[in-house]
């Protein structure tokens, strides 16, 4: 019997869902599974999760007494949701599940360690090893600063919102665990600044992710590469033997239905074998330089870091009003009308 593509798929990369769908995620049965704010947020919507919604903020208020302000029971309802989904999403994956710190402190070094700190010590407390989660962090400079620390600490590490190469070099360098570069959304940008269509290879996702891919085996980093915001099936066939891709249920349903050969093109012997390929030096002059010069990356990144913080405030507001039904006793499920 032929194999679709995503069994094939699964044979050369790590398959991981992207979504805060628990339902999905059964159904899908991926090895790894990772969220983010924009996730939480329409997961906290569905009518099917308001008990676990309900049940942390009950548990953040009760934490924090009845006279805390609601601002800062929904601060921390956001954390505790996070690693309640988390928890839900690890009965299911057998392998690990990426957890976000708040998008808002992207440029805070110390900020990023504090909240990683306590995710990881609120999974700790639950039972679940740190060995089974990552956090998720934007690659700025300070981003990467803090990953490299809590790395050493033994706190492990995906470093997303990932568009430039200058980006990918400095947590390679930083001995990160794993990188998401962005290749839906660095086509979005090449597609809204060209006016072209891009297919198959010519991707310029595609290729950000495939010249990332070759440097890190050329030169030995044990940093994995995750391509993550796909907006096709063709993208993720041109990079079959990635370390792990992060795909969305419908794509996953798509290659899981779809027949037919799939070529491995990403292969680390063959990157170990190219000569065309310069190691890069990085520091934060360096840094600052390649991301200023890439205004694709510039502009991504200002973007991704913003829409982060745009759901979380979104999901705190409907967290807030949830809160305030609850203690009114007017409550209806979660996304009722």
């Amino acid at each position: 019997m032929p194999k679709s593509l995503l069994a094939q798929l699964r044979e050369m990369t790590t398959v991981v869902a992207d979504t805060g769908d628990i339902d999905a995620i059964e159904q899908v049965r991926p090895q790894d599974a990772t969220t983010n704010p924009s996730l939480l947020a329409a997961a906290a919507q569905m009518p099917q999760y308001g008990k676990i919604v309900d049940d942390v903020l009950l548990d953040a208020k009760k934490q924090l007494g009845d006279k805390a302000e609601d601002a800062k029971v929904t601060r921390l309802a956001f954390e505790n949701l996070a690693v309640a989904f988390g928890k839900k999403i690890l009965q299911i994956v057998p392998g690990r599940v990426s957890t976000e710190v708040d998008a808002r402190l992207s440029y805070d070094t110390e900020g990023t360690m504090a909240q990683a700190r306590s995710i990881i010590k609120k999974y700790e407390s639950a039972g679940v090893s740190r060995q089974r989660i990552l956090i998720k962090i934007a690659s700025t400079w300070e981003g990467i600063r803090a990953a490299e620390k809590l790395e050493q600490e033994g706190i492990h590490c995906n470093l997303t919102l990932l568009f430039g190469m200058h980006q990918a070099v400095a947590c390679a360098e930083a001995k990160v665990t794993l990188i998401s570069p962005f290749v839906g959304r660095i086509l979005d940008w090449y597609k809204k600044n060209t006016g072209k269509e891009y297919q198959g290879a010519d991707d310029p996702g595609v290729q950000s992710v495939t010249r990332i891919y070759n440097y890190f085996k050329k030169f030995g980093y044990t940093t994995l590469v995750m391509g993550a915001s796909f907006r096709n099936t063709g993208e993720i066939i041109e990079l079959a033997g990635c370390d792990l891709l992060t795909i969305s249920p419908h794509l996953l349903e798509e290659l899981d239905s779809t027949e037919g050969k799939l070529e491995r093109k990403l292969d680390p012997r063959r990157a170990m074998a190219m000569v065309n390929i310069e190691r890069i030096p990085m520091d934060k002059a360096t840094f600052d330089k390649m991301h200023e010069a890439d205004r694709m990356a510039n502009d991504k990144l200002k973007e991704g870091i913003e829409g982060f913080s745009k759901a979380l405030e979104q999901l705190e507001q409907l967290l807030t009003k949830r809160l305030s039904d609850l203690e009114a006793g007017a409550a209806k499920p979660v996304g009722a009308h």
